[in-house]
């Protein structure tokens, strides 16, 4: 068969996004990206216009730049995270399934690359199928819903409409929980372990979930698969949710509030993984890492670790293309070969 003949497949990785640089009118551009989706901010829109160009425009991006800048190397751990990921899972993939035209490309709901000028990719270039992998584990209408938004505001416009297949997420798939098991034990071989695990999350505001998102569920069964995984105790890990932002209530229980806890309590060691991320960013390089080491040790506590995100370790890549040549292998059935 000829190569030209072969059905075209796009795999499209997602994640949420990141500034362009570590500067004020670049985090500044992003912020205001980000903050005007609806997904992620549910304030009436009149109130939110105000209070995000007057306060947080206008306040917030010096400080998160100073953040990023403190995290930052030749570009955002994130995007060098992901365009490294999409790299491996191509040569993963392509190797067994050459009956595809198989592109993978990296794309970002906010920031660059953008998902938006991806899906102007297959449009001058239509495909047979898309598979969408949002890096999200667990499920949110804030992070993973944007991406179906965006490709629901691109169908319309489309006349060669490919096949498409959104993977929803995979909080409890086998391969993630043993990997995030496997790097906890990797850590704690050349480090020992802590006298706590916590498991901290990105949060999202407890409406959201009262609403009807099954987030924080969703993160609540990966913390049980995986303390089952690593036969803790109950008092040997906890659940906590962090990056909370504005005053109304998020999901509990805090992060922080509980890290001051344990430093008030005197506990000796804590290691930190934050399993929603597949990608290390701002909030778990500078948030966990560094300013909760912060707070615990000033509360009283102890040593205190942050385990990296599963990033580009071997068991991350063999899950996502463990999902990837899942539907890939449903396609062999569906797609005719010219």
């Amino acid at each position: 068969m000829l190569a030209t003949n072969k059905a075209k497949v796009t795999v499209v990785v997602a994640n949420l996004g990141t500034p362009d640089a570590a500067t004020v009118p670049a985090v500044r551009r992003f912020l205001k990206q980000f903050l005007s989706d609806t997904r992620v901010i549910e304030i009436p829109r009149l109130l939110w216009w105000v209070i995000l160009r007057v306060f947080v425009l206008t306040l917030r991006p010096k400080p998160v730049a100073a953040a990023y800048a403190s995290i930052w190397s030749q570009d955002s751990p994130m995007r060098e995270t992901m365009l490294a990921q999409t790299q491996l899972l191509q040569q993963r993939v392509q190797t067994s399934h050459p009956q595809f035209e198989l592109t993978i490309v990296p794309a970002m709901s906010y920031g660059q690359p953008s998902l938006a000028d991806v899906l102007a990719q297959l449009a001058a270039n239509p495909q047979e199928h898309v598979i969408v992998l949002p890096l999200f584990p667990q499920y949110s209408a804030t992070s993973t819903a944007p991406v179906y938004d965006a490709f629901a505001k691109w169908i319309p416009q489309q006349r060669h409409l490919p096949g498409l297949t959104i993977i929803k997420d995979y909080y409890q798939h086998p391969l993630y929980i043993q990997a995030l098991a496997d790097s906890v034990l990797s850590y704690q071989a050349q480090h020992g372990k802590a006298e706590k695990l916590l498991m901290s999350f990105h949060g999202i505001p407890q409406p959201y979930a009262d609403k009807g998102d099954p987030y924080a569920e969703r993160c609540r069964v990966t913390a049980r698969l995986l303390a089952n995984a690593l036969t803790l105790q109950d008092d040997e890990w906890a659940i906590g949710f962090q990056s909370r932002f504005g005053k109304q209530e998020w999901v509990k229980p805090y992060t922080d509030v509980l890290l001051q806890q344990w430093g008030e309590q005197n506990v000796q060691s804590v290691q930190v993984i934050s399993p929603a991320f597949s990608a290390d960013c701002l909030e778990t390089l500078e948030e966990l890492a560094i300013q909760n080491k912060e707070l615990f040790q000033h509360a009283g506590g102890g040593d205190y670790a942050y385990i990296a995100a599963l990033n580009t370790r071997q068991a991350h890549i063999d899950l996502l293309s463990s999902l990837v040549q899942a539907n890939l292998e449903a396609l062999n059935h569906t797609l005719a070969q010219a």
